[in-house]
């Protein structure tokens, strides 16, 4: 891979060919359909998935089903990417010399830009010599991971050009543990100011924020907020009081429910915007060792309360 990327920064030609490679799969106003034999398709697949999940839409054909049939699944604004080391694969071979008849674009990766499915090809990009590294130097090892890491790249260098973001990555990938860390923490907040989650100024004493932050007999038996914001006059948070803070101050003081919470709450405390994702919380809690996180608005007002168990399940908590 090395020699590759080496070739591809130093050698005008090869930087020439990933250029009209990458020009090709930006202007494609169809699919990116990958097609390749054996291991290659294996690989292939793999390939056509990345790219969809960057929002290049793709898909795979067999080259020999293309042959008897599947032809239909390739359309003229479509550009073909077709894998084949050796670059004498005759399915591939055919199937590209039947779509350049059919005047559709076509892309190889091979090995050499001199082979029979180079010539065939709008643009190639290759892989240059190199030796398998199973014992017989026979078995698709080296050349298949040197092919899937040029699709891979391929597909990151039309992502960048496209701006392709992670609003546009969440669109098409929203289940998973990359879909849930791409949520906004607004929408896993089981604590919710109004809801069941109170806002206190910071003038008052402990104890007066204590009481007033007790649920009502009426209210669920759910587990409480283990904090309590503070606001300022404007309304902005201005500190967080968590039981943590209660438990300390109890050891200290002598009359530990008399004094300004003010003056022992936590000032300034780190916090989230409440369109942070839930990777901005996982992160915030793996560096500061924090168990809850306010949540602001744009203007600073506290919306709501993230609790360390909300990151451990958030689907459930979502829910």
């Amino acid at each position: 891979m090395g020699n590759l990327a080496d070739a591809v920064e130093q050698d005008e030609c090869e930087s020439r060919h990933w250029r009209q490679a990458v020009d090709m799969i930006e202007a494609c106003t169809g699919h990116v359909v990958v097609s390749g034999m054996g291991k290659s398709g294996l690989v292939g697949a793999k390939i056509s998935a990345t790219l969809s999940s960057v929002g290049i839409p793709s898909h795979v054909v067999h080259p020999a089903d293309a042959m008897h049939g599947d032809l239909g699944a390739i359309r003229r604004d479509d550009v073909v990417m077709l894998l084949s080391h050796s670059g004498r694969t005759e399915e591939v071979v055919n199937l590209a010399a039947v779509l350049r008849a059919d005047g559709v674009k076509r892309l190889a990766v091979t090995a050499s830009h001199e082979s029979d499915l180079a010539r065939l090809c709008d643009a190639d990009l290759a892989l240059g010599p190199l030796e398998e590294v199973c014992p017989l130097s026979l078995a698709p090892t080296t050349s298949t991971t040197l092919t899937l890491a040029c699709g891979d790249a391929l597909a990151l260098a039309v992502a960048r050009r496209r701006s392709f973001n992670q609003e546009d990555f969440h669109q098409r990938h929203p289940g998973g543990a990359l879909g849930d860390g791409l949520r906004p923490v607004r929408d896993l907040l089981r604590f919710k100011v109004g809801e069941n989650l109170v806002v206190l100024p910071d003038t008052v004493t402990v104890g007066e924020a204590l009481q007033q932050a007790q649920p009502g007999d009426d209210a669920p038996a759910l587990r409480h907020a283990g904090a309590i914001m503070l606001v300022d006059t404007a309304q902005r948070l201005s500190g967080i009081f968590t039981d943590g803070d209660l438990r300390r101050l109890v050891m200290k003081q002598d009359n530990p429910l008399e004094q300004r919470i003010a003056d022992v709450m936590t000032r300034s405390p780190r916090h989230l915007q409440e369109s942070d994702r839930l990777t901005d919380a996982r992160r915030l809690v793996a560096e500061h060792r924090i168990d809850e996180i306010p949540v602001v608005d744009s203007d600073g007002k506290p919306v709501g309360l993230v609790d360390i168990q909300d990151l451990v399940s958030p689907r459930i908590t979502g829910e």
